[in-house]
Order: structure tokens, then C-alpha cells, then sequence
């Protein structure tokens, strides 16, 4: 900066009379005060060009610790495909500086059978098309290297093509985090089918005791039946041992009537028929809870969606200590298309967490349980409404987090929810949405986007007693 001269020019200038004695000495003033402002401006000038350098070699240094920093290789090339420079990357990849590569075009780059692709790099950018494509790449030893390359033109202020930016990045790292990506994605899924297997177990648990209850009462039925059979049977030896034995007419209907044999035969019937029915209700015991425990993953199949609801409701609901008073509005029979085993268990998990509610509001004979079914032409939506306490608003955003729970330590794993939700939008591409009700108690509403194939009219139903 010229502060040595920024003094004024008019202390400077000799007497006026001694230069041109001609000139008056206001007029010397005036073009002595003139120069003083040209003078200045140039100072100014000066200063601001010098500031401008400041900032200019600042951005200078910004662009190029950015670009050496850049882990994907770059290339700055004219409108003829000549290299203008290259950042650290690529001096590092192919062993040259950007100085040397200057003027190369860039062909030098990339093997001879990568050049035809190469070539047609600035027609297409001359076109103002984006080249985006997987090209090999030499290294400094000379060795191929598989690149995943995008080419792109750059202009100047004035909107003038100067040339093209390519930007590569190894197709081996890309590979290598597309395979770390799906490794963990992998992972996801096997913890996810883990944590379903584990809250099933869990409900699993829940249910023993009516279990044993639904299966302890068609057994007892069948076992006494059997022994009746078995004392029948004995009568019915006894009887035809008598008539094999060629015993007179009179005393062959003195022992049938003695036996009871014609009440026998009328008894028969119902007894075995009522040994079958229990059999048939074991049988479908078991085959629910092998369903329940081991569902056939991905298995999409056409079921009554209203049966369904109808044995997550048994299940549920059997087992509580307070019973609550059951409120459906439902089809009489929906047959939907979807994943009958993922369903049923977010049916489970939603019921057994609205009976949880009613259990902690301790409810003294008041506690409601209401069931809507809600057909629409794409979807259905099956609304699950308790009278409890409702969710708070700090937990409202909570609800569907893994272990999240308000339930006492030991009561509750925290998962049951947020399995159902992911089960909902993952599985069965639909959504589970929660909200409180106005008039108190919360709602879960599970929507599902299925195929219908048979619909009948809704009737609603109040059980006291489930």
C-alpha cells in the first residue's frame, strides 16, 4: 500500500508565481486539488484490488482443499477433451502430477479398449448431455481399475461451454458398500423374524393357562365318553355271548331288557358324536397354535378375515381375570387376500396391549372392548377401541419404539408394538395408526390395502361375557 505518497499533493507543489506566472494562483489550487482526487482514487483503487487478490487466493485455497480432500477422482478438461488439471486423488491413482497431465487428452486416462467410449465424451457434452457410465481406468502400474464415472460440461459467467468435470469413484468401494449395506440389511431382517419369534413365545406364555383350560375340557369330554363306551361294550358282549349260546327267547329278552341293550343303542350314537366333536376341537387347538407359533412366512393366501379376528378375540381374551364386555361391529364373513399369520399377530399384540389397559385403569365391572371392521374399496380397517386410561401426549410419539413400555418391570417386553408396526407397513404394506378417543381409552386402527373376495352385511354384536 503507497502510504508513503498518500499525503496531499498541494502541500508538495512549489509557489505558484515561480511555475507560470501567467496562471493565478486559484487556478493552480483548483488543478493541484483536482490531482489530489485522482490520486486518491487510485489509493482506493489500489486498496481494493488488493483486497480483492486477498479474497481471491482465499477462495483460491478453499477449492483446493476441497478438492484435495475429495476421496472420487477429478478431471477438468477443455471443450476438446484436453486435460486442464486433475485433483490429488487421480495423482495419486495414476502416479502423475496435474502438471504433467496438462494438455493430455483424456484418452491418456483410460485403456485402448475404453477408448471408443471415451471419444465420444465431449461430442455428447458439446450436446449438453450427462454421461454417466462405468468405464476402467489406468492406474500407475497400468492396471485396469473399474470406475463408476460421471461427465459433465462446466461454463463460464457468461453461459460459454469451457468444457467438461469427470467425477469417478472406484467401482470397488461402491461394491464393497453395496455388500456391507445388504449384509446389514440382512442382519435387520434376521434380528426383526428373531424379536417376532420372541414375542410370540412371550404371548405364547401368557396363554398357557387357558390353553390347558380349552384343551382340558373337549379331553375330559372324550375320556368320558370312553369310559361309558367301555362299559357298554361289556353289556354288549355279555348279551351276545347269550344269543350265540342258542338261550330261549324268553330269557334272551330278559337279558336285553336286564342290560339295557335298546338304551344302548340309543346312546351310541351321541356318544360317539360328541366323542368326534371333541376330538375335532383338540385338533383345532393344536393346528392354532402351531399357526400362531410357526406361521409360514410370506405365505399370502385367501382366509375369512372375520374368523380370524373371531380367534385372536378367543385366544386373548380367555385367559384375562376380568373379562371385559366384547362390542363388534363386523361382517358376518370378509374373505380377504393377505399373510393370515402376520395379521394374526398384530391382532394378538393389539389386543392383549388394550386388555393390559383395562387391567391397569382397574376397571370395577365397566371395562368395554370395541372391535369395528371399516370396508372401503381399496382397503380395510379394522379399529380395536378400549375405555382405559388413554396414552399420554409425552408418549404418544413413543408408542411404536422398541422396548418401549409404561407397563411395570416383568409385565411387559416393550416389543409388542413396534413388532405389529413393523409386521403393518413391512409385511403387509398397510399402516398402524394410534390415537386417544374423545371420549376416553385409546385407538389403534390397522389398515390394510387387500383383495376382497366376499363381503356380507355387518351385524354388531355385545357380549357380557367372553
Amino acid at each position: 500500500m503507497p502510504t508513503q505518497h498518500s499525503q496531499s499533493l498541494t502541500s508538495q507543489v512549489p509557489d505558484a508565481q515561480h511555475l507560470n506566472p501567467a496562471m493565478s494562483d486559484d487556478a493552480w489550487v483548483e488543478v493541484v486539488q483536482r490531482m489530489d482526487e485522482i490520486y486518491a482514487d487510485l489509493v482506493n483503487s489500489q486498496v481494493e484490488l488488493e483486497e480483492k487478490n486477498a479474497e481471491l487466493e482465499q477462495a483460491q485455497q478453499f477449492i483446493e482443499s476441497v478438492l484435495s480432500s475429495m476421496h472420487d477422482v477429478l478431471v477438468v478438461t477443455d471443450i476438446n477433451g484436453k486435460i486442464q488439471r486433475v485433483n490429488r486423488t487421480l495423482e495419486n491413482l495414476i502416479g502423475k502430477t496435474s502438471e504433467a497431465l496438462k494438455g493430455e487428452p483424456l484418452s491418456s486416462l483410460f485403456p485402448a479398449s475404453s477408448a471408443p467410449q471415451i471419444d465420444e465424451f465431449p461430442e455428447k457434452i458439446r450436446s449438453g448431455n450427462l454421461v454417466d457410465c462405468e468405464v476402467d481406468m489406468l492406474n500407475h502400474d497400468a492396471d485396469s481399475v473399474p470406475m463408476a464415472v460421471t461427465c459433465k460440461a462446466h461454463y463460464d459467467v457468461k453461459g460459454r461451454l469451457l468444457g467438461s468435470v469427470l467425477t469417478g469413484r472406484p467401482l470397488d468401494e461402491i461394491r464393497r458398500a453395496y455388500r456391507q449395506l445388504k449384509e446389514t440389511h440382512e442382519a435387520l431382517k434376521a434380528t426383526q423374524q428373531q424379536l417376532i419369534q420372541s414375542e410370540k413365545m412371550a404371548s405364547l406364555g401368557r396363554l398357557i393357562a387357558g390353553v390347558a383350560h380349552e384343551l382340558n375340557n373337549p379331553i375330559s369330554f372324550v375320556f368320558g365318553n370312553m369310559y361309558v363306551l367301555q362299559g357298554y361294550e361289556k353289556r354288549m358282549r355279555e348279551y351276545l355271548d347269550g344269543v350265540h349260546n342258542n338261550i330261549s327267547i324268553e330269557e334272551r329278552n330278559h337279558l336285553r331288557k336286564t342290560l339295557k341293550i335298546d338304551h344302548i343303542l340309543g346312546d351310541i350314537k351321541p356318544l360317539l358324536e360328541g366323542s368326534l366333536e371333541g376330538s375335532e376341537r383338540v385338533k383345532n387347538i393344536v393346528e392354532e397354535l402351531r399357526r400362531f407359533s410357526t406361521p409360514k412366512q410370506n405365505e399370502v393366501a385367501s382366509f375369512n378375515l372375520i374368523n380370524l379376528i373371531h380367534s385372536a378375540v378367543h385366544w386373548v381374551l380367555h385367559s384375562a381375570r376380568n373379562k371385559p364386555k366384547l362390542i363388534t361391529s363386523m361382517p358376518e364373513a370378509l374373505n380377504i387376500t393377505a399373510n393370515e399369520g402376520y395379521i394374526h399377530q398384530i391382532l394378538m399384540n393389539l389386543l392383549q396391549n388394550a386388555l393390559d389397559a383395562l387391567e391397569a385403569k382397574d376397571h370395577k365391572g365397566d371395562a368395554v372392548l370395541e372391535i369395528t371392521l371399516i370396508e372401503a374399496e381399496e382397503s380395510v380397517d379394522i379399529v380395536i377401541r378400549d375405555n382405559g386410561s388413554g396414552i399420554s401426549e409425552e408418549n404418544m410419539l413413543s408408542v411404536f419404539d422398541p422396548f418401549f413400555t409404561t407397563k411395570p418391570v416383568g409385565k411387559g417386553t416393550g416389543l409388542g408394538l413396534y413388532i405389529s408396526y413393523g409386521l403393518a407397513t413391512e409385511q403387509c404394506n398397510g399402516s398402524l395408526l394410534v390415537e386417544n378417543h374423545a371420549d376416553g381409552g385409546a385407538v389403534f386402527t390397522l389398515s390394510l390395502p387387500v383383495g376382497r373376495d366376499v363381503a356380507c352385511n355387518v351385524s354388531t354384536k355385545v357380549d357380557k361375557h367372553v
